[in-house]
């Protein structure tokens, strides 16, 4: 069977966006039957039924989610053909690098790493455009949208415990220690209320959270770190956070050190293989790279510390 065509990808992404054929038909400017006819073929040509037809629309099978995130990633790898080309084109001496740059990152990092290195980013690369997702480190997390075609690079909590995906390439960018937060000046800290939020939950702190006798089930759940240092700042409970999470808290609570033993987690990057060699994710990494480790230590060091 010959190879999927172009305007076949562009139709299968269209369609999982869109969520049906008749959505993706006006996006596309084509027929629902032009459509219809369209992904057929293309489930013939890679051998498997890629949507669950339905009265609401259309939804990908298993077969379908791994089509559209390698039909995605195709187009981009497209995209930036076409950019570098014209770029090594207009200046003989060296390929630059123009257009959207797509970043996911969890929530902290992109309030605290990310910003330092995007501005050194424009300022060597003005041509680049960066578009940020703050994504939920949970589950397939910021890594899944480049495993997608979402983005072309993600901050992610890699490590032992949370390995690059074998499809991706990556590495370490800061070691981020955790540290007991409480309100300032309370006389029993430990003795308070737990407050977590689901992102912390993970297999970096889990074994040494069971065997911190002193530390009950948490009693409240948030959505993210900022909610926790809220209510750990009106004196509602305590919290076992990372280092980025509490870059810039508050006066009103206190950052104990948790000694030796404390738990960590990595923090890095990962993308896919062929879009690491490209222009503007090489120049991305070499600033996150350079700046992660100064802007870490710094900005904690700033806060409030006690042993």
């Amino acid at each position: 069977m010959p190879d999927l065509e172009i305007g076949e990808l562009r139709i299968l992404v269209a369609v999982e966006r869109e969520c049906g054929f008749s959505a993706a038909a006006a996006a596309l400017g084509m027929t629902q039957s032009a459509v219809s006819h369209s992904v057929r073929g293309s489930e013939r040509k890679l051998g498997a039924v890629l949507f669950d037809r339905g009265r609401k629309g259309a939804t990908p099978t298993a077969a379908g989610t791994r089509a559209v995130a390698h039909a995605r990633r195709v187009l981009r790898l497209l995209e930036v053909m076409r950019a570098e080309v014209r770029g090594a084109a207009t200046d003989s001496a060296a390929v630059t690098a123009a257009g959207p740059l797509r970043i996911a990152a969890f929530r902290s990092a992109a309030l605290h790493l990310l910003p330092a290195a995007l501005e050194r980013l424009a300022a060597r690369h003005p041509e680049i455009v960066p578009e940020v997702r703050i994504v939920r480190e949970v589950g397939r997390g910021s890594a899944g949208e480049v495993l997608d075609g979402r983005a072309d690079l993600a901050v992610a909590t890699i490590g032992t415990s949370s390995p690059v995906p074998p499809e991706l390439v990556g590495g370490v960018l800061v070691e981020e220690a955790y540290a007991l937060v409480h309100p300032a000046g309370h006389a029993a800290p430990r003795s308070l209320p737990l407050v977590d939020w689901t992102e912390n939950c993970t297999s970096y702190t889990r074994d040494w959270w069971q065997r911190q006798e002193w530390l009950p089930p948490a009693t409240v759940r948030t959505e993210d770190d900022g909610a926790v240092l809220s209510l750990v700042s009106s004196g509602f409970g305590m919290a076992v956070m990372p280092q980025l999470s509490l870059i810039g808290a508050p006066d009103t609570v206190e950052i104990t050190d948790l000694g030796p033993e404390r738990p960590t987690r990595s923090v890095g990057y990962v993308t896919t293989p062929e879009l690491a060699g490209t222009v503007a994710v090489r120049a991305l990494i070499r600033e996150l790279r350079a700046l992660s480790p100064a802007v870490l230590q710094d900005r904690v060091s700033d806060s409030r510390k006690s042993d």
